[in-house]
């Protein structure tokens, strides 16, 4: 964990060579980078600029509004409501203290969320999808003139 005063791109590039300088994903043929649609890392120039620094690095965007496909995301959401509300730290050793035993604690208790949705309902939601696609009428122009 790395706590910063201020989240910057420079910072972001540290954690990249930090992550990628170290095995398994330094050997890897792909490290998937999985992001939002934040303004720092939106677009074609964005997924360019990291694989040109990394050759072995894809950027992944979740969904527009979908952050929670991103489980990284609920982790976050988790650590905002339990730890850092309300925001009555006296500074950032205090905040990375309070991250550090929340982390301890939730590693000890956690347990692997178990998905009720299958691969199965997924192919079934997409051949409905698919189906819709392929039946729709096109708005314009109207077929009945």
């Amino acid at each position: 964990m790395r706590i910063v005063h201020r989240h910057s791109a420079v910072h972001r590039a540290s954690w990249i060579n930090q992550v990628t300088s170290q095995e398994p994903y330094a050997s890897a043929e792909r490290v998937f980078w999985v992001v939002d649609n934040g303004s720092s890392h939106r677009g074609r120039a964005a997924i360019d600029r990291l694989a040109a620094r990394y050759p072995n690095a894809v950027m992944v965007h979740t969904p527009k509004h979908a952050s929670w496909l991103n489980q990284v995301e609920i982790y976050f959401s988790i650590i905002q409501r339990k730890v850092l509300s309300p925001n009555d730290f006296e500074d950032l050793d205090d905040v990375e203290q309070r991250l550090l035993d929340f982390e301890d604690r939730y590693n000890a208790t956690a347990v692997p969320f178990k998905w009720r949705y299958t691969t199965a309902d997924l192919h079934r939601h997409l051949e409905r999808l698919d189906h819709h696609d392929r039946t729709r009428q096109p708005a314009w122009p109207p077929t009945n003139l």
